[in-house]
C-alpha cells in the first residue's frame, strides 16, 4: 500500500523538513511535478457511485467524477451553471426549466436530458433503497414513487427534448438550484449500468461525466482519477491528477502534510492540540461553515423511547465545555447552524442543566425509594454511543461519555465501527441508545438541515417522525415572503428541538490545510470543493 510506504519514511521525512522558526507555513512547501494534486478523502469510500453514499468521503470523490446540473461555487458554496447554463423557475418556484449544454459522457456519448429522467428513476427505484431519495421527495410523484405507491413515469422530470430538462414540483422550492448540485441528482451512465452491473463503477468499466475519471482504485489504498478529455469544459481544468489516499488517522494525515507527501487535507483533520500552533501559519483554513456535530437517538428502542431520558442525556452535556477543548467548535442547542444563515431566528433548544437531567431521569423511573436518582437503576446494558472511526471522533466521544459519568453516574459504553458499515447500520437503527453524525449543508439554507426529518428512512437515522413537523417545514416552504417562511421553519425547528431525537453538540468552522501553492481551493461554507477549480502554482511569487 502506498500511504503505508510513506509512513515507513515518514519520521526521516519529518526530520529532514523541521519547520524553520520564521516559516509561514506548516511544514514543507515545495509543490510537486506538474499539475499533481495528493490529498486524503477520508475512509474508504463506500461506493463510487453518487447515488449510493450519502458520506463526506464519498463526496469529496463524486465532485470529481461526476458534474450536476449545478456546481457549488468554490468559495460561497452557492449554486452556478454547470452543465446547465441557465434556468428558468415559474412565478411561485415550483417548476424549473434547465437548459443544458453540448456534453459528453467519458466514453464520448452524447449527455442528454434523458440520462437525467434516467438517474432519477433509478435512485428513486424503491429496490435501489438510495438513502439520500428523500432530498428528492419535492419532484411531483417522487415520494409515492419512492415508498412504491406509484409508477416512474408519474415522476415530475421530464425531457422536453436532449437539451431541456423540466422538474415539476409539489410546492414552491426556492432553493431548487442548490439542491441539485447533490451527488444524488447527478447522472449516471445507463450505457455502463446496464452492461456491466454492480461492477460498473470499477476504473476499467466506468464512466463519468465530471472534470476527472478513475484510472486506479485499490481500495484501502488509493483512488487515483486523472483529467477526462471530454468534460465539456475540459479546457479550464488544470489539474492532470488528484490521488485520493483513504487515511483515517488525523495525526497520521498531518504528519504526512508536513513532510510534504500531502497537499491538503480535509476539513476537522488538525488535531484540537495542534489548532493554536495551526492558526499561526498561512496554510490553515479557518471560515464559517455550514455544518453541525450532533448524535442521534434510537428513539424506536428503550430506553431512548422515551423524552425524558433523551432530554437528560442532552442537558448534562456542557457544550461550552466541548467547545474549548476542540477550539474550532461552537457551542449547539439548535440543529441550524450559527451565523450562517442571515435573518434566519434560530431558536435555543435545552441548556446545560444537571439537576434538572438528574430530576427528567427520576421522574423516569430510575430513582431509590426516596424518590431520588439512582444510577443504578438505569438500564446501561441496552446503552451505548456508536461513532466511525476517526481521532476527532473519538475524542468528541471519549468527553461525552466522561461528562455523563461525572453528572449522571453512567458509564456508557464507546463502539466504533468501519465507516462503510456504520451508515448502513445507523440508517437501519441497528445501533443502541446513540450514535455519532454531522451534517453539512448541501446547499445554503436551512431547510438543509431540517428536512432531515422529513421522512422516517434515509439520514434521518432515529425512528422520530411527525407529520405536523412535516406539514409545517412544506407550508413554509410555499411562502414567498423570505421573513415569513424563515420564522416558520424556527417554529419546525423548536417543535424538532422540543421531541429532541438528536443531541446537537457544535457549530463547526473549517479546520482544514492546503499547502500555499494549491489555488482554486477556498474553505467555502459547505465544504467540498470542485476540483475543476483547483490548480498547482509552481511561482512562489504568486503564492
Amino acid at each position: 500500500m502506498r500511504y503505508l510506504s510513506l509512513l515507513a519514511g515518514l519520521v526521516l521525512a519529518s526530520a529532514c523538513t523541521t519547520q524553520a522558526e520564521d516559516s509561514p507555513y506548516f511544514g514543507k512547501a515545495e509543490p510537486p511535478d506538474g499539475q499533481v494534486l495528493r490529498y486524503t478523502s477520508g475512509s474508504e469510500p463506500e461506493s463510487l457511485d453518487p447515488q449510493v453514499s450519502t458520506g463526506q468521503p464519498e463526496a469529496r470523490i463524486y465532485v470529481a467524477l461526476y458534474d450536476g446540473l449545478t456546481e457549488y461555487h468554490p468559495e460561497t458554496g452557492e449554486a452556478i451553471p454547470s452543465l446547465a447554463h441557465r434556468w428558468e423557475p415559474n412565478a411561485d418556484n415550483s417548476q424549473f426549466t434547465f437548459h443544458l449544454r453540448d456534453a459528453k459522457w467519458s466514453d464520448g456519448r452524447p449527455l442528454t436530458a434523458h440520462d437525467f429522467v434516467y438517474s432519477l428513476r433509478r435512485g428513486l427505484e424503491p429496490a435501489f433503497a438510495a438513502r439520500s431519495a428523500y432530498l428528492a421527495y419535492y419532484i411531483a410523484g417522487a415520494h409515492a414513487y419512492n415508498e412504491g405507491r406509484g409508477k416512474a413515469e408519474d415522476i415530475g422530470v421530464e425531457a422536453i427534448d436532449d437539451r431541456t430538462l423540466k422538474f415539476r414540483l409539489t410546492q414552491s422550492v426556492p432553493f431548487f438550484p442548490g439542491l441539485v448540485a447533490h451527488q444524488f441528482f447527478r447522472p449516471v451512465p445507463r450505457q455502463a449500468i446496464e452492461k456491466y452491473g454492480q461492477a460498473w463503477t470499477q476504473p476499467e468499466h466506468i464512466v463519468t461525466s465530471g472534470a476527472f475519471k478513475p484510472q486506479i482504485w485499490r481500495p484501502y489504498d488509493r483512488l487515483v482519477v486523472v483529467r477526462n478529455p471530454r468534460f465539456w469544459d475540459a479546457a479550464n481544468v488544470k489539474l492532470d491528477q488528484i490521488t485520493f489516499y483513504p487515511i483515517e488517522d488525523h495525526t497520521t494525515k498531518m504528519n504526512l502534510y508536513k513532510a510534504g507527501e500531502l497537499d491538503a487535507v480535509y476539513n476537522h483533520v488538525p488535531p484540537a492540540a495542534w489548532i493554536d500552533r495551526l492558526r499561526m501559519t498561512k496554510d490553515h483554513m479557518d471560515k464559517p461553515e455550514a455544518a453541525i456535530d450532533y448524535y442521534m437517538f434510537n428513539t424506536t428502542k428503550p430506553p431512548m423511547t422515551d423524552i425524558r431520558v433523551r432530554k437528560a442525556l442532552n442537558m448534562s452535556i456542557d457544550k461550552a465545555g466541548l467547545a474549548a477543548y476542540q477550539r474550532t467548535i461552537k457551542p449547539l442547542t439548535a440543529f441550524t447552524p450559527e451565523g450562517i444563515f442571515p435573518g434566519y431566528p434560530r431558536p435555543v433548544g435545552d441548556p446545560f442543566d444537571v439537576e434538572r437531567a438528574r430530576a427528567l431521569l427520576a421522574e423516569a423511573g430510575y430513582r431509590d425509594v426516596s424518590g431520588r436518582y439512582d444510577p443504578a437503576k438505569f438500564p446501561i446494558a441496552d446503552v451505548e454511543l456508536t461513532y466511525n472511526p476517526s481521532e476527532r471522533n473519538r475524542e468528541i466521544a471519549e468527553y461525552v461519555q466522561a461528562q455523563w459519568k461525572q453528572n449522571l453516574g453512567l458509564i456508557v459504553p464507546l463502539k466504533n465501527m468501519e465507516w462503510k458499515t456504520f451508515l448502513d447500520y445507523r440508517a437501519k437503527l441497528e445501533y443502541k441508545g446513540m450514535a455519532r453524525t454531522g451534517w453539512v449543508g448541501d446547499y445554503m439554507d436551512p431547510n438543509t438541515f431540517l428536512e432531515l426529518f422529513i421522512t422516517r428512512t434515509g439520514d434521518n437515522g432515529t425512528g422520530w417522525y411527525d407529520q405536523k413537523y412535516v406539514d409545517l417545514l412544506k407550508e413554509a416552504n410555499r411562502q414567498n415572503d423570505q421573513v415569513k417562511r424563515y420564522a416558520m421553519m424556527a417554529q419546525a425547528e423548536k417543535m424538532l428541538l422540543d421531541a429532541q431525537p438528536v443531541i446537537p453538540l457544535a457549530t463547526s468552522s473549517t479546520n482544514w490545510m492546503r499547502k500555499p501553492y494549491v489555488k482554486g481551493m477556498h474553505p467555502n461554507p459547505v465544504t467540498i470543493h470542485a476540483w475543476k477549480f483547483v490548480y498547482i502554482e509552481h511561482d512562489p511569487a504568486k503564492w
